[in-house]
């Protein structure tokens, strides 16, 4: 009965970690800035004449916004 933890883990009481639960760890504020930042910074790289590089680093700043946004309502 003791290789039954290599068998099947929840039997012992492991649980798997979704990705839900890792993503309810990370606060509104800190979405908030990453979001404001990615957008800041992909617009200075426009700016340079990075054209590619600003838009794909600007994004990003819509997705965690709207995570910021849904974790903040969802409450």
């Amino acid at each position: 009965m003791e290789n039954l933890k290599f068998i099947d883990p929840l039997l012992v009481g492991i649980k798997p970690d979704t990705l839900q639960e890792k993503i309810l760890n990370i606060p509104v504020k800190n979405l908030v800035i990453a979001g404001v930042g990615t957008l800041l910074a992909g617009a200075v790289l426009k700016k340079t004449g990075q054209n590619r590089t600003g838009s794909i680093i600007g994004s990003l700043a819509l997705p965690l916004l709207a995570a910021a946004c849904y974790k903040k309502f969802a409450k």
